[in-house]
């Protein structure tokens, strides 16, 4: 019988692997300036630990690279590391589907919304070539390459921007409870209003324009036909969430951000911060600089990014501060 070699050993790189959110390399080329020292599709590879970035779909920590003799060696030396893989195949698609078939077989299939994000670790690996693996067994999303698919509802809502709040809510594992108050800011046709609402959660919908009739009619929403950007907070009062899916340049949305929290009157936001053709970065930053909060990129946004502020997070940010 013959005896089979052992798997080769990993080779740690010092590198940090970023796949870059599909269609938008260059904003986190941007991103992550000189550090970057290799490329690979949409894999970045930069020096040094992770660090904050908002243009990325998945992050790959302690990146090794594996020579590899062929695919079956290949297989061996990534079911030796750990169970669970995913690949990121931007060249050898056809030895990459040969490489997937000889490990443990990773479900994919679409969630319904309110199962909670997997819990087991899912690595990530790419060939860069016939005989090199680069791996990563510890990465940021719990989805392979970072994409959370969801089983959509294509006859309720009245558009498909849900499929954002969906996305955020699993990410980052909390959302609107039943009888919690919450403020859908530019909320027409209706699409975050029908999602919050169906949580249980009271929904004052604001925007000029009306909301589809058949969200209009849902219980627990009430709707304002009011400029989200002079709605006065005083006279809304205190609520649990703040929502904000305005079409506006990032500077706009900024100055109503700061308004409301100011205020003291909002213990959660989450808004979409849309970019008018280039991507202001300047303002990216204000964002990302408010303490507590995060910006990233969703797998259902375009050009686009989620910002969040969340009560958990700022009170660990400012642990002084009795809210």
């Amino acid at each position: 019988m013959t005896d089979i070699p052992p798997p080769p050993a990993p080779i740690p790189t010092g590198l940090t692997g970023y796949l870059a959110a599909e269609g938008f390399e260059d904003d986190l080329r941007t991103e992550l300036g000189d550090t970057v020292v290799e490329e690979h599709g949409r894999l970045l590879l930069a020096e040094g630990p992770a660090r904050p970035v908002a243009w990325v779909a998945n992050v790959w920590h302690d990146v090794v690279r594996i020579p590899i003799a062929s695919i079956g060696e290949g297989a061996r030396a990534l079911r030796a590391i750990q169970r669970n893989w995913w690949p990121y195949a931007p060249i050898l698609h056809r030895r990459t589907t040969l490489m997937v078939d000889k490990l443990p077989k990773v479900s994919a299939k679409p969630l319904a919304f309110g199962t909670p994000a997997p819990t087991a670790p899912l690595g990530s690996f790419t060939l860069t070539d016939e005989n090199t693996l680069l791996a990563a067994a510890r990465c940021d999303s719990p989805f392979p390459n970072g994409e959370c698919a969801f089983v959509e509802d294509k006859t309720t809502p009245p558009n498909r921007a849900y499929l954002k709040l969906w996305d955020a809510f699993t990410r980052l594992g909390t959302a609107p409870g039943p009888g919690e108050l919450c403020l859908d800011l530019g909320a027409c046709p209706g699409g975050w209003s029908w999602v919050i609402a169906s949580l249980g959660a009271k929904v004052i919908s604001v925007d000029k324009a009306p909301l589809d009739p058949r969200i209009a009619a849902m219980p627990g929403i009430t709707a304002r036909k009011e400029s989200a950007f002079g709605l006065d907070p005083q006279s809304v009062g205190p609520v649990d969430w703040l929502f904000s899916d305005i079409i506006c340049y990032p500077e706009r949305l900024l100055g109503l951000v700061n308004r409301w929290r100011a205020s003291g009157l909002v213990r959660n936001f989450l808004c979409t911060i849309k970019f008018q053709g280039e991507t202001d970065f300047a303002a990216l930053q204000s964002f990302a600089a408010i303490p507590g909060s995060r910006v990233f990129h969703l797998h259902h946004n375009k050009h686009e990014l989620t910002w969040v502020l969340l009560e958990r997070d700022r009170e660990v940010a400012s642990p002084e501060v009795n809210r």
